[in-house]
């Protein structure tokens, strides 16, 4: 039986920060009813902070992959920085002395804008890391991709709003950096398509629950045209034979470790013997016919392997239709022995999830 402190715990409000992708802005608010919201303030672009008895809905719910990222609110400080003399110096002295004993591995701070054209705040977070760095015991953890995912980081987030910062591990906080999002340049010359974006965030993302491939891995995927997946897992060392009925972007031609065969996915059958150690699909059409087509091929994954599945939904505008799609592929997968690990939204999925499954043993 709990004690009478266990249950106040749980039934004790607690501050918390949830970002919710602006493309549910329309679904937003049942999204923050289904974590037990009590009331609840917009900041920034996505994020919310709201009061909830129970937390753990926004890690473990059917909703939770609505939200990007989250992070408890244990030092909120509303203020406009921008307008305050000294904040660097007064945020940081505040930090060390409520976080540094507890001993986080790392500090990242970032910016509640940060697709703001306006660099100031992404500049401010930089400087205030960089003090608070200064100031605090030697940390473990320099480098973003090298934390582990299931110990502690200092979070912080930065904007017009003020400044506001937890303690949790990114895999509880559902991304490794602050808010969640690694932001990839689409504006290189040699970008072929968003597509090489989203698998890029996918492997960073991958990070929170297992090592990444080595380079030389195997990947088929499914769906290929015009080739912004193919280029990233190529630039990546990753061997790929990629399948579709449209022919590739010029640029892939003569690429190493490229096999690209001109065929409907639905008539491609590898050679006997050929094993792979992932696949990547992210065709369109209806999302049951792509799930049947990784089960099909799935076979020829070595055990262990890795599929990560983008599950395209018709159109987001309530919470049951695409909970409902998303049960029934995962129950398709998990029957043809995938199983799912992870789930989230990327920064840049639209009406989409990403979905990682494992071949079972």
């Amino acid at each position: 039986m709990p004690s009478p402190d266990d249950t106040a715990s749980l039934t004790t409000p607690q501050a918390w920060l949830v970002r919710i992708p602006e493309i549910f802005d329309g679904i937003a608010e049942d999204i923050l009813r289904r974590f037990g919201a009590q009331g609840g303030t917009r900041l920034g672009q996505e994020y919310f902070s709201i009061k909830t008895a129970a937390p753990e809905l926004i890690h473990e719910s059917e909703v939770a992959k609505f939200a990007r990222w989250n992070l408890p609110l244990e030092h909120s400080w509303p203020c406009n920085p921008r307008k305050m003399d000294g904040f660097i110096e007064k945020a940081a002295q505040t930090l060390v002395r409520k976080f540094a004993a507890r001993k986080p591995q790392a500090v990242f701070i970032g910016a509640l804008h940060p697709t703001s054209p306006d660099r100031y705040y992404r500049t401010l977070a930089s400087n205030l890391r960089g003090r608070v760095l200064q100031l605090f015991p030697k940390l473990s953890v320099a480098n973003v991709e090298e934390q582990d995912p299931e110990r502690e980081t200092l979070f912080c987030l930065v904007g017009r709003e003020g400044l506001f910062c937890g303690m949790q591990s990114p895999r509880r906080c559902n991304g490794l950096y602050p808010g969640g999002s690694k932001f990839i340049d689409q504006d290189a010359p040699d970008v072929i398509s968003r597509a090489g974006a989203k698998v890029a965030e996918a492997l960073h993302y991958l990070r929170l629950h297992r090592p990444p491939l080595p380079a030389g891995s195997h990947w088929i995927e499914l769906g290929a045209c015009p080739g912004g997946m193919t280029s990233e897992l190529l630039a990546r060392g990753q061997r790929v034979t990629a399948i579709d009925r449209a022919p590739l972007d010029g640029r892939l031609e003569g690429r190493a470790g490229l096999d690209f065969v001109l065929a409907d996915v639905a008539d491609f059958e590898p050679r006997p013997g050929t094993r792979y150690d992932a696949m990547l699909n992210d065709m369109n059409g209806p999302p049951e016919e792509s799930i049947a087509q990784v089960i099909r091929l799935a076979r020829f994954l070595k055990p262990g392997g890795l599929v990560i599945f983008t599950l395209k939904v018709p159109r987001i505008e309530d919470l049951q239709g695409p909970c409902a799609l998303f049960r029934r592929t995962a129950e398709t997968a998990r029957a043809a022995g995938l199983r799912l690990f992870a789930q989230t939204h990327l920064t840049y999925n639209r009406h989409e999830f990403t979905m990682f499954f494992e071949r079972a043993d």
